[in-house]
């Protein structure tokens, strides 16, 4: 049963948080739009497995400017060398529509608030805005801090102050206010109202431990807004797996600032995710807060997961590449009539793209979809597509998968119409990988005979590894033919064993990514060869790119960009 609150009873005789006898409505006090405060530098930057340099944080801050978010906390100066220098850096970076936030906390309570280094630090980062949290929760006052709770009302009231005094904006993070509220609402808003007498314009109530409920953020934010007299913000964590609906709630609740990272990631289970909360205002709120740049959003996402030197996330909603993916045979028959059926909003307005998965799932309607993509004309009873369909099904039999290897399923389809020519013939390869020492470096070396047209190419190559080797090979046997494989990079590759239970002659699936100056394409290869996997995938890929240039700006070209 979902707990019931009672509104505070304030400490001031029933007077508005932050005022003194003022009973004017909230409405007259907050900005008309929803800001989005954006703190992946900060907290994205806290999750386990993800590391900003300096540098990096400066160009994802380019990215979210030009995305259209109202702030960036760039991170905590007092706490760590390389925030000071992002700090410094960003100082000379031009940016048109954010404003960057220095984070850092109230004094501690040995020190005077001139000579706190945490104070002197947020000082000396020169941004206009400082986001200063403080505790709110009693527990952590007395448990954490050890000090008295009078004691951390002066805390936040003088580190306030001293701020605001030297001319800088403070928002105020009320630290696991909903734990506190829970347990001692009394002085979760008296920590609120010291903040604000002092000077703090904004108030963000913060879900730190990430376990609060929908209802109850909703109820406790409605009690706030009607006592504090300055906007109020949501920052919410993801440890319920709530951190976006909590996020909503509060902005439905009167909530005027909503902080997340991109991605939702951050410490533990992550933070709000800013991917999910933007679109969701703008296309189901109808609360625009992007400055009609929502159609950038996945390319920002993509920019902060390749940064962040993360595996994006297929399946994240709006932005994955999933997203808007269709593999059974009846859903792509009914997307392909009204994309309505399964989209429940339009793709480019994310910046995504409807996909139709090639799959023995998808049936003769996908496949029929995906075969007059590359421009081929078949009828659903023809011959070809039924061969087509089999050939599909059997490949998948043996373990190939052609979601993520579209440039494989053109090779296979045109290899099935009988319309491919290929660009070069096998007529051999060897791969040696040597290791004399148990402590030394291993060598690879590959070797590779190839026939084009009439003429014969043997070319040998050493690598990082035999795979690497191989790719070398290959490229200088052919790039006498074809000059433009040296604009060929390959720039993902995967092996997932398949049959585990028989161990190290387990078959392999080598999934391959590459790319040139315009376009990306997938292949893949599956044998219990993991050279042999992997010659299919970039054989494939080098075939892929020459038939690319091959057909010019025709269909493929078409297909590719879109």
């Amino acid at each position: 049963m979902a707990r019931k609150f009672s509104p505070a009873r304030s400490s001031s005789q029933g007077k508005p948080v932050g005022s003194a006898s003022s009973t004017a409505p909230l409405s007259s006090a907050r900005p008309a739009a929803l800001e989005i405060y954006d703190t992946t530098l900060r907290d994205g930057a806290q999750a386990e497995d993800v590391t900003f340099s300096a540098e990096d944080k400066v160009r994802v801050a380019q990215q979210l400017d030009g995305l259209g978010v109202q702030f960036i906390e760039g991170g905590w100066p007092g706490a760590n060398p390389k925030d000071i220098e992002f700090f410094r850096m960003i100082k000379t970076v031009p940016l048109n529509t954010a404003t960057v936030a220095a984070f850092g906390s109230t004094r501690k309570a040995s020190n005077t608030v001139q000579k706190d280094p945490n104070i002197l630090a947020l000082l000396e980062s020169e941004t206009k805005i400082i986001t200063l949290f403080g505790k709110t929760w009693s527990l952590h006052v007395t448990d954490a801090l050890g000090i008295s709770l009078a004691k951390n009302l002066e805390l936040i009231g003088d580190s306030v102050a001293h701020l605001r005094s030297k001319g800088r904006r403070v928002f105020y993070d009320a630290e696991h206010f909903f734990d506190g509220y829970k347990t001692n609402p009394d002085y979760a808003l008296e920590t609120i109202r010291q903040a604000v007498a002092s000077g703090a314009e904004r108030v963000i109530l913060c879900d730190t431990n990430g376990g609060a409920m929908p209802w109850e953020i909703k109820e406790i934010c409605q009690i706030v807004r009607r006592e504090c007299t300055v906007p109020l913000g949501i920052h919410a964590h993801n440890d319920c797996e709530m951190a976006v609906a909590n996020s909503l709630v509060a902005i439905e609740a009167g909530v005027l600032q909503v902080q997340g990272t991109i991605n939702g990631i951050g410490e533990r289970c992550g933070n709000a995710n800013l991917c999910s909360i933007i679109p969701n205002l703008e296309l189901k709120m109808k609360r625009p807060v992007l400055r009609d740049r929502l159609s950038q959003l996945k390319r920002v996402s993509g920019f902060v997961t390749e940064i962040a030197n993360l595996m994006p996330n297929t399946h994240q909603p709006y932005v994955g590449d999933s997203a808007f993916a269709h593999k059974g045979g009846v859903h792509i028959h009914a997307v392909l009539k009204n994309p309505a059926t399964y989209e429940h909003v339009i793709p480019k307005s994310v910046g995504n793209r409807q996909r139709m998965l090639v799959s023995d799932a998808a049936g003769r309607s996908g496949l029929l979809e995906k075969v007059e993509a590359y421009g081929i004309k078949l009828d659903k009873g023809h011959a070809k597509v039924r061969e087509l369909i089999d050939t599909l099904k059997e490949r998948e039999s043996e373990g190939y998968q052609f979601e993520a290897a579209e440039g494989s399923f053109e090779l296979l389809m045109r290899k099935a119409m009988g319309t491919h020519r290929p660009s070069f013939q096998l007529l051999g390869f060897r791969v040696i990988v040597e290791k004399k020492q148990d402590h030394g470096a291993s060598s690879s070396e590959a070797t590779v005979m190839v026939k084009v047209g009439g003429v014969v190419e043997h070319a040998a190559a050493v690598g990082a590894g035999p795979v690497n080797a191989l790719d070398h090979a290959l490229r200088k046997a052919l790039e006498k033919f074809y000059p433009q494989l040296r604009e060929v990079k390959l720039l993902d590759y995967k092996v997932r064993v398949l049959s585990a239970n028989s161990g190290t002659e387990s078959k392999v699936r080598v999934l391959i990514e590459s790319g040139d100056h315009k376009d990306k394409w997938g292949t893949v290869g599956v044998s219990e060869n993991i050279m042999e996997a992997s010659w299919q995938a970039l054989a494939d890929s080098i075939e892929y790119k020459l038939l690319a240039e091959e057909e010019g700006a025709g269909p493929l070209v078409r297909h590719l960009s879109s």
